[in-house]
C-alpha cells in the first residue's frame, strides 16, 4: 500500500531534477502525511519521534527519503516506536 505511494510520487515531475539527473534524497513533512494518510500533528509528532533522519532547512523539515523508505520497509516487523502514533 505505501509502495505504491512512494513509487507513485517517484514519477511525478520534482521527483526526478531533468536538469542534473539526481533523484530526489528528502521527502518534505506534507509528503510524509500524504504517503501514510496521517495528519499534520501525527505527522510531526512521528518526525519528532526520532524513528528516521531528518534536518531542518530555513525552519521546514527536510526527512531523509532513505531513512523513511528504510523505516517503512521495517514497520511491519517492528513497532514504529511513535506511542502518538499507534
Amino acid at each position: 500500500m505505501f509502495e505504491d505511494k512512494i513509487e507513485a510520487m517517484n514519477k511525478l515531475p520534482n521527483a526526478v531534477d531533468d536538469s542534473s539527473g539526481f533523484e530526489k534524497r528528502v521527502y518534505t513533512v506534507e509528503e510524509i502525511m500524504d504517503i501514510l494518510s496521517i495528519g499534520k500533528n501525527t505527522a510531526y509528532a512521528l518526525v519528532n519521534s526520532g524513528v528516521f533522519h531528518f534536518v531542518k532547512v530555513g525552519g521546514h523539515y527536510r526527512i531523509s527519503k532513505k531513512s523513511f523508505d528504510r523505516w517503512l520497509d521495517n514497520m511491519d516487523s517492528e513497532s514504529s516506536g511513535c506511542q502518538e502514533c499507534d
